[in-house]
């Protein structure tokens, strides 16, 4: 493709390749020129065209897909988290939350008011501090030198935490099949992920053993209800990833516990006594609600000190209301009772819908987590038409598949809203649409 870009700058560079695509000579989808060749083509520094192609990843224009090559962004191909729009089928591909298990704020609202907060004051509200330092730094071996950031929401932590301590094209080790907002978060930033399996004990020795060797700056993992699969870091095996993890000290871990005070599993963390860079993340938005945009960080000093830098130049603390309408809740009594009932809850309908599969033939781990990750013994994308043309929307582990290989044969399924009538229709038109999927004949369905 002969594109006329210009620039001597990374700014100038950057704003002629905005403007090939905002008068349409580039489109979602096109390639773009490797960062050694484009700099070649304009005889300029190999870092100024990374600044360049930075810019505009950041702004979201582009995205790096690896080994793939650095493309024009194409936002209507983004699978993202929730319902499905536009959508007349049952969706149970969501990963929601119920939102009957909840906690209401009604009352927590009114404790959560207070005076008002101005510039200059501590970022943190200090009754939440004192509450999280706790919650951060139980079974964690590096507690002492933790330190504390408040930032909005899971993603928005690992998206700061990867830009203050990454540049374009560095490595980062992502366990496959992947969460999609950290697919997104390591593409978006210009990153390229190096896939790492994941089996029922979480993230596997062999495969970050090759990531390391193959230059991996930042390592990304799930310590609990890794999402699609469920699975949970066994003790063996983060003792295992530890052990690894000791020869490469700056490497960044972070920790992304998600499902933390919801979860049926003990933590067990792969951050070492004598790792140098790491962050642990646990936010609320499982148990308080999506809408409650606070994570709270424990990482080393260094790494917090460069966190907060990122925070400055847009939002320099999350909402102190909303901070302290997060601290009025988990400190609540009622409240805590209802978020363990409702881990109970998600871990007893994943299971009692594991066990209807199993009576179908069909088999899922019931893992940790708001989700099942569902083998089949056919391509996902056949089981999931046919389940369509029952009445139903689900997920295929294809979305969630970071290596390039054969077809998902995965579902992700978020059934723990479904009542029993609905749960086991789900399981037979599921084993109807395996039967149809591999060319067999589909037994006449009840109900």
């Amino acid at each position: 493709m002969d594109l006329e870009i210009s620039g001597r700058s990374a700014s100038e560079i950057a704003d002629s390749l905005r403007s090939l695509i905002e008068r349409g000579m580039l489109r979602p989808g096109d390639p773009l020129p490797s960062v050694r060749a484009l700099a070649d083509e304009l005889g300029v520094n190999r870092n100024t065209a990374v600044a360049a192609y930075r810019q505009l990843t950041q702004a979201g224009v582009i995205v790096t897909r690896g080994r793939g090559g650095t493309h024009v962004a194409d936002h209507s191909a983004v699978a993202q988290e929730g319902f499905a729009a536009d959508s007349v089928l049952r969706d149970v591909g969501t990963g929601n939350p119920d939102p009957d298990l909840i906690p209401p704020i009604e009352q927590a609202l009114a404790r959560a008011a207070g005076r008002p907060v101005l510039y200059g004051e501590p970022v943190i509200d200090p009754d939440l501090e004192a509450w999280a330092q706790r919650w951060m730094t139980e079974g964690l071996e590096v507690a002492a030198s933790a330190r504390l950031t408040i930032t909005s929401g899971a993603a928005d932590a690992v998206e700061r935490l990867l830009a203050q301590a990454l540049t374009r094209d560095d490595a980062v080790a992502l366990e496959d099949p992947c969460f999609l907002a950290s697919i997104h978060t390591v593409r978006l930033g210009g990153y390229r992920p190096v896939p790492v399996p994941v089996d029922d004990e979480g993230m596997t020795v062999d495969g970050l053993r090759r990531a390391l060797e193959d230059g991996v700056r930042a390592v990304v993992c799930t310590p609990r209800a890794q999402n699609p699969t469920g699975a949970s870091l066994s003790e063996r095996r983060a003792a295992e990833l530890r052990a690894l993890l000791r020869n490469h000290p700056y490497v960044l871990v972070i920790e992304d516990d998600h499902f933390s005070m919801l979860s049926r599993r003990p933590y067990h963390s792969l951050i070492g006594p004598g790792h140098r860079r790491w962050a642990l993340v646990r936010s609320v938005s499982k148990f308080l609600g999506p809408d409650m945009c606070l994570a709270v960080t424990a990482s080393d000093p260094e790494t917090a000190d460069r966190l907060a830098m990122r925070l400055t130049p847009g939002t320099t603390w999350v909402s102190h209301l909303l901070q302290r309408l997060v601290h009025a809740l988990v400190s609540d009594t009622a409240t805590a009772s209802a978020i363990e009932s409702a881990g109970v809850h998600y871990a007893e309908r994943n299971a009692a819908f594991a066990e209807r599969l199993a009576a179908h033939g069909l088999a899922a781990e019931a893992g940790d987590g708001l989700n099942l990750w569902v083998a089949l013994p056919a391509p996902a994308r056949s089981v999931s038409e046919q389940l369509m043309r029952r009445g139903w929307l689900a997920r295929t582990g294809d979305e969630f598949v970071l290596a390039v290989g054969t077809p998902s044969r995965r579902l992700r399924l978020t059934v723990h809203d479904l009542d029993d009538d609905d749960a086991e229709k789900l399981a037979a038109d599921l084993a109807a649409s395996v039967r149809a999927a591999r060319g067999r004949p589909v037994l006449a369905e009840v109900g």
